[in-house]
Formats: C-alpha cells, sequence, structure tokens
C-alpha cells in the first residue's frame, strides 16, 4: 500500500496588529508629534513677544536722560497709588518740584550743560527717597515725587531738605561757577484724593515756594548791597 502523503503544515498566521503610522520623510515625525511640536515653538514666540512689549512699555515710561518715570509713567503710578490709598485708607505726600534757572543756564553754557544740571538734581533727588517712592519727570526741568506714609509736616519738611541739597549743588561751565537751585509744593493724598487735582494742587504750591523764594533772594542781596 503507498502511504499517504502528510499535508504541508500551514505556516502559523502573524498576529494582526495596529500598522505603525508613517514617519514623514522630512521630520522623521509623526503628524500629531509635528503638531506638538509647532504648539511649543509657537508657545516660546509669543513668551518672547510678549516679554519685548513689556520691555516696550516700561521704555515708553521712562526719561531716557535721567533713567527715571517720565511723565506718563509718574501719572500711571499715581492713579495706582491713589486706588491704593483709597482702597486700604493709606497716606502718602505729593510734591512737585522745578528747577531754578535752568533757562539762563541753557541759554549761557547750551542745553549739554542743562543736561549735566538735571543729571545731578535727579541724583539728588533718588538719592532722599525709599525704594516704594516713586519720583518722575513731568517735563523740562519739573520733578514729582511720591512719598509713602507722611504726614503734611514731614512731607514739608522733606520738601525744604530736597531744595537745601540742590541748592548745594555747584557746578563749572567755561570757568565759571553756576547753581541752579529748586522750589518745591507739596500735596497730601488721602482717601478723597485725585490724581489730576492733586498734582495742581502740588504745582500751585510749587509755585507760590518760588514766589517766596525769589523774594527772599531779593531780600538777602539787598542786605548784601547795603552791608557791602
Amino acid at each position: 500500500m503507498k502511504k499517504k502523503s502528510r499535508a504541508p503544515a500551514r505556516k502559523a498566521a502573524k498576529p494582526r496588529g495596529r500598522r505603525a503610522r508613517p514617519k514623514t520623510a522630512a521630520s522623521g515625525t509623526s503628524p500629531s508629534g509635528r503638531a506638538q511640536a509647532t504648539i511649543r515653538r509657537l508657545r516660546t514666540e509669543l513668551a518672547k513677544a510678549l516679554a519685548l512689549v513689556e520691555q516696550l512699555q516700561a521704555s515708553a515710561d521712562m526719561d531716557f536722560l535721567l533713567g527715571i518715570l517720565n511723565r506718563r509713567g509718574f501719572e500711571r503710578e499715581l492713579h495706582r497709588s491713589i486706588a491704593y490709598i483709597r482702597r486700604y485708607r493709606a497716606r502718602a505726600a505729593l510734591i512737585v518740584l522745578d528747577v531754578d534757572r535752568l533757562k539762563p543756564i541753557n541759554d549761557a553754557f547750551g542745553h549739554a550743560a542743562g543736561d549735566q544740571v538735571l543729571k545731578a538734581i535727579a541724583s539728588a533727588i533718588t538719592g532722599q527717597v525709599r525704594a516704594s517712592d516713586v519720583v518722575g519727570r513731568l517735563g523740562g526741568d519739573e520733578f514729582a515725587l511720591l512719598l509713602w506714609n507722611l504726614s503734611e509736616t514731614d512731607a514739608r519738611a522733606k520738601a525744604a531738605a530736597l531744595e537745601a541739597d540742590i541748592d548745594r549743588l555747584s557746578f563749572v561751565f567755561d570757568s565759571r561757577a553756576v547753581t541752579a537751585g529748586a522750589s518745591a509744593g507739596v500735596a497730601i493724598l488721602g482717601a478723597d484724593a485725585e490724581a489730576a487735582s492733586s498734582l495742581e494742587a502740588a504745582d500751585s504750591a510749587m509755585y507760590v515756594r518760588k514766589a517766596q523764594r525769589r523774594h527772599e533772594r531779593a531780600v538777602t542781596a539787598s542786605i548784601e548791597r547795603r552791608d557791602g
């Protein structure tokens, strides 16, 4: 009898699994991986853009010559501080300070000399304030200070000390000794304070003080001429 031939054994079937997603030749990543990489890149670019915007906004509020706030920056901080004062019943003083005799210095020695005077005055002012206080240049030869937790008596004493410090400054231009001086006016910021009216009050007080100092100088000069 012929032996029955065995049927060839069937190869075991490979288990069916999920097909791997084809990788792209360009990036070597799957579409979902590419999307996540794009999201990460966009987030990084957005963070950089926001940081740049913040830097530009900060620089827009600064006086580049003196390294302190300009009028826009100071008024922004004044509004913010008044909101804090109203909410927490805090107290602060506003001082507006105007430089005396800056125009004659500019006219006689040029604006570079005037800039040197302004820089020295800004340094004298910032040397008398705390880190929590705010200093700004309102424009030209006018400065403003917001000083926290001062009574009216203390604020007037601070204004007098600032005047004295600036009066002591001396400059030499074209071999001539020159002094400038400054006049300061004070307004107290309480719970009913408003930014515009407070600046106006301090500014008006500054002009009164400027007239007083002018009169004092005239009296002193008259006495010196009489005694001389």
